[in-house]
C-alpha cells in the first residue's frame, strides 16, 4: 500500500515538473513575441506549491531530508535515542500544526478566486493538506519504530 503511495507520489511530482517547465517556457516564449500570456505566471507559482510540497512528502518518505546530526552523535547511547524522539515528536506536532493551519488557509481563501487563473485561491493552499498529513505520519511511524527498537539507535541512526 505504501508503495503504491510512493509510485502515485513520484508520478504526481514528476507531472507537476514537466507542466511546471511548460508552463514557465510558455510565459517566456509568449514574452519574447511581444504578446504574453498573463496566466503563465500565477500558473506557475500554483505548480510550484504544489511541487515543493510533493517534494516535501517524497523528502520524508523516502528520509532524504538533511539532517546534521554532529551534536546528537557526541551524545551517549540513552540520550540519543531520547533526542532522536524529541526530533520525530516535534515533525509530528510540526505536520499536525501544518495540516490544521491548511486547513484554516483553505477556508478561508475558498471564495477568493484567483487574479489570472479561474480557480480559487484555496487551491494554492491545499498542498499543506496531505504534506502536513504525510510528515505528521511518517514522523509518527519513525518514532513508534524507534520506541520498538530502542537498540537501532546506533551512530548511524539508520531506519529501514
Amino acid at each position: 500500500m505504501l508503495r503504491l503511495f510512493d509510485l502515485a507520489l513520484r508520478v504526481i511530482a514528476c507531472v507537476l515538473l514537466v507542466a511546471l517547465l511548460v508552463v514557465v517556457m510558455l510565459g517566456v516564449i509568449t514574452r519574447g513575441l511581444g504578446d504574453p500570456l498573463i496566466w503563465t505566471d500565477e500558473g506557475s507559482r500554483f505548480l510550484m506549491a504544489w511541487l515543493a510540497a510533493a517534494g516535501w512528502m517524497l523528502a520524508s518518505r523516502s528520509r532524504a531530508h538533511v539532517r546534521i546530526r554532529f551534536f546528537q552523535n557526541l551524545l551517549p547511547a540513552g540520550l540519543w535515542s531520547a533526542a532522536e524522539l524529541v526530533i520525530q515528536l516535534s515533525a509530528v506536532v510540526f505536520g499536525a500544526a501544518t495540516t490544521g493551519l491548511g486547513m484554516v488557509l483553505v477556508h478561508r481563501n475558498a471564495g477568493l478566486e484567483a487574479l489570472t487563473l479561474p480557480i480559487s485561491m484555496a487551491w494554492f493552499y491545499f498542498p499543506l493538506l496531505p504534506a502536513g498529513l504525510t510528515i505528521a505520519l511518517q514522523s509518527g511511524a519513525d518514532m513508534l519504530w524507534r520506541l520498538k527498537r530502542p537498540a537501532a539507535s546506533d551512530a548511524g541512526g539508520r531506519l529501514p
